[in-house]
């Protein structure tokens, strides 16, 4: 790795790209607001991966993110853990989540694709617990 390397290329801001997303989207409880950020987001066709699943289209992400949030409780959020990287179309943002002021409860990493500046491919990848 040499000096003062970029963490953006290809003119992709992949740290808030993936910011974004944890934070508009899969902390988002209000499902308007979510399934703006999810158009804004990402292209007209994604796909999400799953370690059980696969989810196809920009509501049904929106749909599994508010689910989610509903599963997890009134206080469970999601958390970046350091900065997005990413080169030619594909970044990764680790993360962390659990209850504010409560302890961890899952530790992953998104890894998306990325195509004209938005997420065309999403995948979740959680940490061994």
């Amino acid at each position: 790795m040499t000096k003062g390397c970029k963490v953006t290329t290809d003119n992709i801001d992949f740290n808030h790209l993936l910011r974004s997303n944890l934070e508009r989207v899969f902390n988002e409880r209000d499902d308007d607001k979510r399934r703006a950020a999810v158009a804004e987001l990402f292209v007209e066709d994604p796909i999400m991966y799953e370690p059980a699943n696969i989810v196809r289209g920009q509501s049904e992400i929106s749909r599994v993110a508010g689910e989610l949030l509903e599963q997890f409780g009134p206080t469970f959020r999601f958390v970046p853990d350091g900065v997005a990287v990413g080169h030619h179309g594909l970044g990764r943002l680790a993360w962390h989540g659990g209850p504010e002021r409560g302890p961890v409860a899952v530790t992953g990493a998104d890894v998306a694709l990325v195509e004209g500046g938005k997420i065309s491919r999403l995948w979740v990848l959680l940490n061994p617990q």
